[in-house]
């Protein structure tokens, strides 16, 4: 009966081989259940009765074990995404799974996360320089007051994520949707966008002054506070895009009302609202296509 009990025990924990607390379950409940076994048996119970009354007495174990693995594996995720406070340049970070993972205050410069599912995770405080975030899933993730220059998103997912007060000299960001994205008091003068749909971005306090985004796409993208003097929209696809938040009558914005007028629309398509906001800022658009 000994062994009926350790073939029982063996089939009940077998989804389970590899998780450390399961393992440690299965080896006290299997002394306990020897133990039971023989108590009933010094009590005059034959095999078959002993063995049903033992198995019996530990309820729905299944279940038990199930909630058991489940915590323990969650256990092991939280520990192995959490990478904060690491020095790990150039580590190979490609492909793997890190929901909500935390790389804060590390040191990463020129790591591979190509093709990683990093949703939800943040890097706050990190040397991520010349990272490799090609075909990377980054929706959700909070990118905060770190240096991201020279880092690649070629066709990275970027939904909902928040770049805020980074460095992102040199960046680039190619064949990208950026939905919903939030940039926020970012320099971006030299940060490169090639090919790239901006959907419900905002460009809170950015600094854009100079930058060339000529030929992108523009849907329902705020602009409020930007700087953009000299920032060039040549072919550039507009809607619903507003420019007339950071314009208040203020001495400071009466600077952005005049920066306004040096950006070059040459070649740009605008819908009619994105057409009347700037003709009303007296911005250059006699090169421009009403859509």
């Amino acid at each position: 009966m000994k062994t009926k009990i350790d073939q029982y025990l063996n089939g009940v924990f077998a989804p389970y081989d590899g998780v450390k607390s399961v393992a440690e379950l299965k080896g006290d409940l299997l002394s306990d259940l020897h133990e039971r076994f023989r108590e009933l048996k010094s009590q005059g119970k034959d095999d078959e009765t002993a063995f049903a009354m033992t198995i019996d007495s530990i309820g729905d174990i299944e279940e038990t074990v199930q909630e058991v693995a489940n915590l323990s594996r969650s256990l092991e995720r939280q520990v192995l995404t959490n990478f904060s406070a690491s020095n790990l340049p150039e580590t190979d970070f490609a492909d793997v799974k890190a929901h909500k993972g935390k790389f804060e205050a590390s040191m990463l410069r020129g790591s591979d996360f190509s093709g990683a599912d990093l949703t939800g995770s943040s890097f706050k405080a990190s040397d991520v320089r010349e990272a490799n975030f090609d075909d990377a899933n980054l929706t959700d993730c909070i990118l905060t007051v770190s240096d991201f220059t020279n880092a690649s998103f070629n066709k990275t997912i970027l939904v909902r994520t928040e770049f805020k007060t980074s460095e992102l000299a040199g960046a680039k960001f190619s064949n990208v949707k950026l939905l919903d994205v939030k940039l926020t008091t970012s320099d971006l003068r030299k940060t490169v966008f090639e090919n790239c749909t901006f959907d419900g971005v905002d460009f809170k306090y950015c600094d854009l002054r100079g930058q060339c985004l000529d030929g992108l796409t523009f849907i329902g993208v705020n602009f409020n506070g930007a700087a953009l003097n000299k920032t060039t929209f040549k072919g550039a696809t507009l809607r619903n895009v507003s420019f007339l938040a950071a314009i208040t009558w203020t001495s400071w914005s009466k600077k952005q009302y005049r920066a306004i007028k040096t950006i070059n629309f040459d070649g740009a398509m605008m819908d009619k609202l994105t057409y009347a906001t700037l003709k009303g800022l007296e911005a250059d658009l006699s090169k421009v296509t009403v859509i």
